[in-house]
């Protein structure tokens, strides 16, 4: 499909004047003038002048036969870049075009730290765009597609970077359009490059038979013929063409089978005149051959969301091999092969089409959903989840198509609806019956929802779910819960630590010293503040420090003694002073030497934490943390500044508590991924409470505090945790 350029524009003006002869093609000489003048000496990475790439790109837009604005933005896509303003664009070409050519431009004057992140930006402003102008899309999808023929000019780590974002995003993107072919040939371009071996042995193997497979077609053709011609049935025409590579090798995979075991290398397309006429083509193929169960699919009852409509059958065709068969009007061929374009909303003045606007009103729906994601990984992660290519089709009570991956459930149809309906749906019912929310989805189900205010999302739905959508409202509401949890706990320690110094938030708010605290802490709010605090990435120690109003600290040393033992330990810890002595647990004392030492059980702090001795009675000194409610309640004359030093030994114990949801085999999960993390558990003790959770507390040995701190981040990592602290 794509067309070879010519060296100037008059063939783009003629192939445009076949399909649009009242358009003033003057347009196109102008915007060629313009690439010209701002890409003059410059290369495609081809190696070919810019200015032939972009009016190829135009050319295959025109080929489509799509609007003059779109070809247009299909040449003047990298202008913008080059010094050329948007409102020049304007006054020039209309704002369409300088929309489409806006909206097509890659972000490249601001530096990402990293790759992903500058990928990200660019494939979130790609669809913001697609909101405003969906021929953004089919600009950006004709531009990658000729880039992609031209992969082999670009060294092996950006042809896999490249190929990988085609196959995961653009080629879906093709098929949410509808156009097929453009569909197969970026998935075949990208295999080529992303697994070559695989490519040039499944080549190779195709075309050693493909003299018998052309016999094969010829055959199946002309009996389909004699078959139909018995039923009264005339066809316009049957086609008989291989599947294109990639969906063979995925069913090479996916079964797990050699090549000689596919027996439906070909698809055979009967095009009839009438919708009737399909129904009579499907009974007379399965009079003739037995049809494979569950292969059966209605396309026209049902179209999918990007407009395609046909019967699909696979059956035990002639000579005993599976062959797929499709039945189709040739509108809904042309359609199935075109997309979007067969029929395009914004030709001539023409408005879109109630099939049109729903597939722009689904595209809108997942460009939503996409703009809440920050973080580049995660948006990538949705993106490429939501562009899944769909195998079950649903219902709603009214008739709307619902698609989903096999495998989703009642809950995924609900976050379908509306994040509202899925944090609340308790239930739902197949064809008025009742079933579970762990029900896997059947084709031609006609779904309800039941919902209740009083449910909420469950962490256990993750393992439910198939759709990015639901799994990314699911972890929202968790995190929003999770934040409102540590926000409350957070404001109880804070009101507590605070009435120490006879002022409560309130003062401390309307005196200005939280700008101190914040900035303190480093925290961005008063919330972000309580926050930390609750979940216990603020230490109560650290907190202290700051809390302590300017106006209430006192100076000089004469006065230490008067000061709360929180503050006293603080200083201690801060003041640091000579090491001296090193004791074998790598704890140093201040000015004291061959004085016993030993870590405290009650607090067990490790390497990393901040700490103060305590002179026992005959048995030397006991370590703790600074923050350890038996340090705080004891003699502070008895407090002693130590320090850590050289680590001596190996482990130290700590005991965590962490709160699952209760499932079989979460205990072994827990241990695996702390045996992962090289600490050792010491000792384990669980119950279930009354709401279905696992209460667990685990003693386990360390090195230091970048290591417990790697272990509880990793716990929290698990999908069913929901506390994971030192205690």
């Amino acid at each position: 499909m794509v067309i070879p350029p010519p060296i100037n524009p008059e063939g783009l003006k003629r192939l445009v004047a076949n399909y649009l002869p009242k358009e003033d093609l003057t347009l196109i000489d102008r915007a060629w003038e313009l690439v010209l003048r701002v890409h003059e000496g410059q290369r495609h990475f081809s190696g070919e002048p810019r200015v032939f790439h972009l009016l190829e790109v135009a050319t295959t837009l025109a080929s489509m036969q799509l609007d003059l604005d779109t070809v247009l933005g299909g040449m003047l896509h990298g202008v913008l870049n080059e010094g050329v303003t948007y409102e020049e664009i304007v006054d020039d070409f209309g704002k369409d075009v300088a929309v489409i050519v806006d909206g097509s431009t890659r972000i490249t004057q601001v530096a990402y730290n990293s790759k992903l992140a500058s990928k990200a930006e660019n494939l979130r402003k790609m669809l913001l765009a697609i909101a405003a102008d969906i021929r953004v899309l089919l600009v950006r999808l004709v531009n990658r597609l000729i880039d992609m023929f031209l992969l082999d000019a670009v060294d092996r780590e950006e042809q896999l970077d490249i190929a990988q974002e085609t196959m995961d995003v653009y080629a879906p993107l093709a098929s949410r359009l509808g156009i097929d072919w453009m569909k197969r040939e970026l998935e075949d371009l990208s295999f080529k490059f992303l697994y070559p071996e695989e490519y040039e042995e499944l080549t190779r193997k195709l075309e050693s038979s493909l003299d018998e497979r052309q016999r094969y077609v010829d055959d199946v053709i002309k009996i389909l013929h004699e078959k139909l011609a018995e039923s009264g049935v005339l066809p316009v025409r049957i086609i008989g063409r291989p599947k294109h590579l990639y969906s063979i090798y995925k069913k090479l995979k996916v079964q797990n089978i050699s090549l000689e075991r596919v027996y439906d290398k070909v698809a055979f397309r009967i095009i009839v005149n009438t919708v009737k006429e399909c129904y009579e083509a499907l009974g007379t193929v399965h009079a003739n051959w037995a049809p494979v169960q569950g292969r059966i699919k209605d396309f026209i009852s049902v179209p999918k969301a990007n407009n395609y409509q046909s019967m699909h059958t696979t059956v035990a065709g002639p000579h005993g091999y599976f062959i797929e068969i499709q039945i189709r009007t040739d509108e809904m061929d042309r359609v199935a092969q075109e997309g979007v374009a067969a029929h395009w909303a914004y030709k001539e003045g023409s408005k879109a089409s109630t099939s049109d606007a729903r597939l722009f009103r689904e595209l809108k729906k997942l460009i939503t959903s996409l703009q809440e994601v920050e973080d580049p990984r995660e948006f990538l992660d949705h993106l490429i989840g939501e562009l899944y290519d769909p195998e079950v089709y649903t219902l709603t009570p009214t008739g709307e198509v619902k698609e989903f991956p096999l495998g989703s459930c009642p809950i995924d149809f609900a976050y379908s609806i509306h994040t509202e309906v899925g944090d609340h749906c308790v239930a739902a019912k197949i064809g008025g019956k009742h079933v579970p929310l762990k029900y896997q989805l059947q084709n031609g189900d006609i779904v309800e929802i039941v919902t209740s205010p009083t449910q909420h999302p469950r962490r256990d739905w993750l393992d439910l779910v198939k759709t990015s959508r639901a799994k990314t409202r699911i972890r929202s509401w968790l995190r929003r819960e999770e934040k409102e949890r540590a926000l409350k706990v957070g404001r109880e320690i804070c009101e507590r630590e605070v009435r120490k110094y006879n002022t409560s938030l309130k003062k401390i708010i309307k005196t200005g010293h939280i700008r101190h605290l914040l900035k303190e802490l480093r925290c961005n709010s008063l919330d972000d503040l309580l926050a930390k605090v609750g979940s216990g990435t603020i230490t109560v120690q650290n907190l202290i420090k700051g809390l302590q109003p300017e106006e209430l600290r006192k100076e000089g040393e004469q006065v230490l003694e008067k000061l709360p033992p929180e503050e006293l330990a603080s200083l201690m810890v801060s003041q640091g002073g000579q090491r001296q002595a090193t004791d074998k647990s790598g704890i140093s004392i201040d000015g004291v030497d061959g004085m016993q030492v030993k870590i405290s059980r009650c607090c067990s702090p490790v390497p990393g934490d901040p700490i103060v001795g305590f002179i026992t009675m005959g048995r030397g000194v006991s370590v703790h943390n600074a923050n350890c409610p038996n340090l705080l309640s004891a003699d502070p004359q008895r407090w002693i500044d130590v320090s850590w030093a050289g680590i001596a030994e190996k482990t130290y114990k700590v005991t965590l508590q962490v709160s699952t949801e209760n499932r079989k085999g979460i205990f072994a999960d827990i241990s695996t991924r702390i045996s992962a993390d090289n600490a050792n558990i010491v000792d384990i003790s669980a119950h279930t409470t009354p709401t279905n959770q696992a209460e667990m507390k685990i003693s386990v040995e360390v090195e230091d505090l970048d290591h417990l701190k790697t272990v509880i981040q990793h716990l929290k990592q698990l999908p069913e945790v929901i506390v994971a602290r030192r205690l």
